[in-house]
């Protein structure tokens, strides 16, 4: 009988360590999230759109406007 005891106290360890560390990796992706959206994502300047060719009007008619 203490054979069985022990091991589920061993079995509940491992669901809460198992608990913990999805937790934890919950914690970790939300704070990766918000720090993304608040260093912000490399953005294209002028001279790549203008490579990929999704800007047509010079840079000279933009500024006018």
């Amino acid at each position: 009988m203490a054979n069985r005891s022990k091991m589920s106290v061993l079995k509940r360890q491992r669901e809460r360590k198992k608990a913990e560390k999805a937790a934890l990796k919950r914690e970790q992706r939300s704070r990766g999230e918000s720090s993304a959206e608040g260093e912000g994502a490399p953005v294209a300047n002028r001279e790549d759109l203008e490579a990929y060719g999704i800007v047509l009007e010079p840079m000279e008619d933009s500024q006018e406007r």
